[in-house]
């Protein structure tokens, strides 16, 4: 049976890698983004602002998905914003799109807020108890991705289209010009490190640090993107989705510091500010690109420092139950360690981070 692919939000860190994946599995991959990449054949760019319906539906027309992969979002100043927009965006997708009634399955990627809170009240409050397991109820806060979910259970009800919702912890994997990626800021950073010897200070909080915690690789998601929406398992459900295994940072902040030939400073004992410490180094990273031939001279299309000090700051344990899927038949596993390293060989042979010689 023949797959057609609408990703939504192709160039980000989850669009990137879904695409990717199902390239790999033989379907027609449509991207949609405001501005498309041109590079990632056979990947078939679309450009179209969700906002933006005339000009969407005229970009979908000729497009009949069998499936359609929501993975882009927009940031506004307030929670009630974040919920009028996003949930506008998933809407406007389906109505935008010629003949709905030919989809067979939809997917929507959200994320550990759905737990955790929004960014205006992030793991404030009590703490939530943990492991997270989907079928914890919704937090009496507003929240885009609940309305995401409901404008996605609508449109399923009424084009007869099957759904699944996907709810990764932070996500490690290849992707530039991402707004969270802290696999590349930390490479970022640690190359920043190196190269002034300043000290690779973990920036987190004690709980982060000598907690548990979990994160997930974005083909660990890729994968369990493209299980659920062609097993019946998958169907109708909402999952977890982290790598399988769990750590604490003071154990990987270490092994992270040798790959790039470093000693991982001790820890202060108390949170800090990635973003404070990178502040200012705009010229410091031009100059450090041009010295090495890097790709990418501007460190605000590799680093998100803000985004990772929402992650490494939080005041609570984060851990994963990743139980309903492995019994639905998902039994996929990837080692946290190797999802940095990966990402670290990557960008190094693509010249987007130094190749330091060892010390």
């Amino acid at each position: 049976m023949s797959h057609t692919a609408l990703v939504v939000g192709a160039t980000g860190i989850v669009g990137q890698n879904l695409a990717a994946r199902l390239v790999a599995e033989g379907w027609t991959v449509y991207g949609l983004a405001r501005r498309p990449r041109h590079d990632m054949a056979p990947v078939l760019p679309v450009a179209a602002d969700l906002l933006d319906t005339e000009t969407l539906r005229t970009a979908l027309a000729e497009i009949r998905p069998t499936h359609v992969y929501f993975c882009s979002w927009m940031r506004h100043d307030t929670e009630e914003e974040n919920c009028r927009v996003n949930s506008a965006m998933v809407r406007n997708v389906f109505a935008a799109l010629a003949e709905p009634q030919m989809l067979r399955h939809a997917a929507l990627t959200t994320g550990m807020k759905h737990y955790l809170g929004p960014f205006e009240s992030y793991a404030s409050g009590a703490p939530p108890e943990t492991p997270f397991r989907e079928e914890m109820p919704r937090l009496p806060l507003p929240n885009f991705y609940y309305d995401q979910e409901d404008a996605l259970y609508e449109a399923s009800e009424k084009y007869g289209f099957s759904w699944s919702v996907h709810r990764p912890h932070t996500i490690i994997g290849y992707a530039i010009g991402n707004a969270m990626n802290m696999g590349t800021t930390l490479a970022v950073y640690a190359s920043i490190c190196r190269e002034t010897g300043r000290p690779f200070v973990f920036p987190g909080s004690p709980a982060q640090w000598h907690g548990l915690t979990d994160l997930t690789d974005a083909r660990q998601l890729a994968s369990q993107l493209h299980w659920a929406g062609t097993r019946g398992e998958g169907r109708n459900q909402a999952f977890n989705i982290v790598n399988g295994d769990v750590f604490r940072w003071k154990w990987l902040w270490p092994q992270l510091a040798a790959w790039f030939g470093l000693e991982a400073a001790p820890y202060p004992g108390q949170a800090g500010s990635l973003e404070a410490m990178l502040s200012g180094d705009e010229t410091l990273w031009a100059e450090i690109s041009g010295r090495h031939g890097l790709k990418e001279a501007e460190i605000g299309r590799l680093a998100s420092a803000w985004h990772t000090d929402a992650d490494l700051g939080r005041p609570v344990e984060c851990v994963t139950d990743m139980s309903k899927s492995r019994r639905a038949g998902f039994t996929a596993y990837q080692y946290t360690p190797d999802s940095f390293f990966d990402l670290f060989t990557r960008l190094r042979a693509e010249k987007l981070i130094p190749s330091f010689s060892s010390k």
